[in-house]
């Protein structure tokens, strides 16, 4: 909670950021032209800003001082979220790494236990954003149509993200997934795995895992976007593993 409240100040306090800029751009180059905003004009901005380019000038003076104060307060609030941001007792999961163990409900509410596949199955176990969003519905629809093929490999696909059991539900029957979906609401098996965040930590990351029957890792791929890749990769390792 403590860092999405510190990005949430860490952006709004950066909205006026374009404008001061081209205020103080404007004072140094000494015109009242929007274009000065798009030339690649650095090295006197910089100077005006950490040293004393027009001294006489009040008007430089007193915005340069609020400047370097804004900045300043702006690098801090980064800072800040960067630090809470971070999660010493998280290990990201990576290939060679034994995944832990975990039990989660599924998508008609009774507890799913990795154990009851682990070592005796090959698992593809992606983490996705949101139930019924284009990406992960797309993601989703391509896992079931190829199915069969997963099953051919020995492999168990297993969907986790943070919606709840009835939304799961209500996502795998739309879809007709015939996977299983699990409920991790608070995200506690996501951090386990280390799983990563996108857009300053707005947007859940999607990522892969492919396990063999000894119970490590031997493949993963992160990607928001190439929602099928993930599929298709999943499907050339385990070919591989036979």
């Amino acid at each position: 909670m403590a860092q999405k409240i510190w990005l949430i100040l860490f952006i709004v306090w950066g909205l006026p950021l374009t404008y001061y800029r081209s205020k103080f751009r404007k004072i140094v180059y000494q015109t009242e032209s929007w274009t000065i905003n798009i030339k690649p004009y650095f090295w006197k901005e910089l100077k005006a800003l950490f040293g004393n380019l027009y001294p006489e000038n009040r008007n430089y003076l007193k915005f340069r001082n609020f400047y370097r104060m804004y900045l300043t307060i702006y690098a801090l609030l980064f800072g800040c979220y960067l630090f809470f941001n971070q999660n010493p007792e998280m290990k990201k999961i990576e290939v060679g790494s034994v995944i832990p163990q975990f039990a989660l409900p599924d998508q008609n509410g009774n507890l799913f236990d990795i154990n009851s596949v682990l070592g005796k199955k090959n698992l593809v176990i992606y983490f996705y954003p949101k139930d019924d969003s284009p990406g992960c519905t797309a993601q989703a629809c391509s896992f079931r149509d190829q199915f069969e093929v997963f099953s051919e490999a020995d492999a168990v696909i297993i969907g986790i993200s943070g919606q709840s059991v009835e939304s799961h539900k209500a996502f795998a029957e739309k879809h007709r997934l015939s996977f299983t979906l699990l409920s991790d609401e608070g995200n506690k098996i996501r951090k386990l795995f280390g799983v990563p965040t996108d857009l300053f930590g707005l947007l859940p990351g999607r990522v892969t895992y492919v396990v063999d029957k000894s119970s490590k890792v031997v493949y993963m791929f992160s990607s928001q976007l190439q929602t099928e890749r993930h599929v298709e990769d999943a499907l050339n390792v385990l070919k591989d593993l036979k």
